[in-house]
């Protein structure tokens, strides 16, 4: 059977397409509001179609010394130029890029997890110092 952790692929996002990107300071003040963006394609641009696409990102924080996960953010993605003309001539398409801010009291790490509707799901990690 398994469980939904063996399915969940990672890889560098510089080298592949699926992976996302998690970009914010690697120090922040504690307390302090900070951004973080979150990216499919930032490197190798995936193809966002009506049959290939990024349907979710899940971003969530891991508390250093802690066994609990917080969810940050749960972001859909629900236009893919699909239309009744056909696919790909619908008049509106969703990019896979999520902005937050959050306030952390400690270390941590961010985790994002995606899922193609193609090759299913991925993730990445990075580590955020207070």
């Amino acid at each position: 059977m398994g469980k939904i952790s063996d399915h969940i692929k990672e890889a560098d996002w510089k080298s592949e397409k699926h992976v996302p990107a998690i970009e914010c300071p690697d120090r922040v003040t504690a307390g302090e509001p900070f951004t973080v963006i979150v990216s499919v394609g930032k490197e190798i641009p995936h193809p966002n179609t009506t049959e290939h696409h990024i349907r979710w990102i899940s971003l969530y924080f891991h508390p250093k010394g802690e066994n609990q996960v917080y969810e940050v953010g749960h972001y859909e993605f629900n236009a893919h130029a699909e239309s009744v003309k056909g696919a790909n001539e619908g008049p509106v398409l969703t990019e896979p890029i999520i902005q937050t801010t959050l306030r952390i009291k400690g270390d941590g790490v961010l985790h994002a997890v995606e899922l193609c509707n193609i090759h299913g799901l991925w993730q990445s990690t990075k580590e955020v110092a207070v």
